[in-house]
């Protein structure tokens, strides 16, 4: 059996998946739940759970926006390769007919939310918001985990590709995430932390000279740079209590297929190599790229506004060895898949000087990720 059929046969099989363009890791083997109900226990836990584990075991899954909800961490047999999931995963990939599409709320409606959210911010109840929509596509007949993460990877190389079951795998309408994350939370190599967070984006142009065009007015956006520095400076002020160096230089502009972010790469280096990747995911998550600032107000704002459950989606995903070690990402451009129901996820950062009709312009460019994977022929 090829190493692609083996992966394809695991994924069906449950497995969990995370795969970036450097590594990738497959979690297979008996995977019982971290201890722990909801996903702050679970990520408080996971440590405890791998202290004096056997090499080889990892926790990985995901944990969701609202850490007080149930999380979907499970202990495994970890095999962690060189480069991105290879391809194709199995066979070849068959016809998906979309019966029905619905989004979630309507754009219309979206924009209302946006509206409120302003007022907030111009009353001074908060400085940014992070508002999601969705969009549900119903097919007739199930959607394939194995051909949608394959169709992921293939599109967006320069994103970490993962599957997650967040239900009990064995059962055939379980609930999975999915999706192509171009955010990374951190990844953490002994004493070493690498951040990269998102914040400030645009959607990309078939055009070329539009879409530098694009490019060039995001880099010099007032607005765009100060959605970016509340992501930025909220991440510096969690690390603080953990490092003994934090370097955090100008933004830069990271593209993917569909759309242009403001990206920064953070680095640091930890006081006390006991501080593990899942610390620090329980000290950063939410951050405001998936939230807002101040974050309980943020919170507030978008319990009372936006009117749905993110589940995992704009959670963490990733995983921890043994040893501490470990690498997360923040779970957008991603959908929940159960049955025959593909619910794509994205949200936009609102602050003082954002547009409605924009912000609807730049979730329906985000969709896309998800959404172009799925209806691929």
């Amino acid at each position: 059996m090829s190493e692609p059929e083996a992966v394809g046969l695991a994924v069906r099989g449950g497995a969990t998946v995370f795969s970036g363009e450097k590594s990738t890791l497959v979690q297979t083997g008996p995977r019982p739940l971290v201890p722990g109900g909801s996903g702050i226990e679970q990520l408080r836990r996971t440590t405890a759970a791998l202290d004096g584990a056997p090499r080889g075991l990892i926790a990985a899954g995901a944990v969701p926006f609202d850490l007080t909800r149930p999380g979907a961490l499970r202990l495994g047999t970890g095999e962690i390769s060189p480069g991105p999931l290879p391809l194709p995963l199995v066979g070849s990939r068959g016809q998906v007919t979309v019966a029905r599409s619905r989004p979630v709320p309507a754009p219309g409606g979206y924009a209302d939310a946006v509206r409120t959210a302003l007022a907030r911010i111009r009353s001074g109840d908060v400085s940014k918001v992070v508002l999601a929509r969705t969009l549900e596509l119903e097919a007739l007949d199930d959607w394939s985990v194995p051909d949608l993460v394959a169709e992921l990877v293939g599109r967006n190389p320069g994103a970490t590709a993962l599957a997650v079951p967040v239900d009990d795998p064995a059962d055939p309408r379980a609930r999975w995430l999915v999706g192509a994350s171009p955010e990374l939370l951190l990844r953490r190599r002994g004493p070493s932390v690498l951040l990269r967070p998102l914040a400030g984006s645009i959607p990309r142009s078939p055009e070329p000279e539009e879409d530098m065009r694009r490019a060039d007015a995001l880099m010099t956006s007032d607005k765009d740079r100060r959605e970016h520095a509340f992501v930025v400076d909220a991440v510096v002020e969690a690390l603080a209590p953990f490092c003994r160096t934090i370097t955090a230089p100008e933004p830069e502009l990271v593209a993917t297929p569909a759309v242009w972010h403001l990206a920064t790469r953070i680095t640091a280096l930890l006081n006390d190599t006991g501080t593990t990747s899942v610390d620090l995911v329980a000290a950063l998550h939410p951050t405001p790229a998936v939230g807002g600032s101040p974050r309980a107000a943020a919170l507030k704002v978008i319990d009372e506004v936006e009117g749905m459950d993110r589940g995992c989606y704009a959670g963490a995903v990733g995983w921890q060895d043994v040893h501490g070690d470990g690498e997360w990402v923040v779970a957008v451009r991603c959908a929940e898949v159960r049955g025959r129901t593909l619910r794509i996820f994205a949200g936009a950062g609102i602050v003082e000087g954002s547009d409605p009709d924009a912000e609807v312009a730049e979730t329906a460019a985000k969709m896309r990720t998800v959404l172009d994977a799925a209806i691929a022929r």
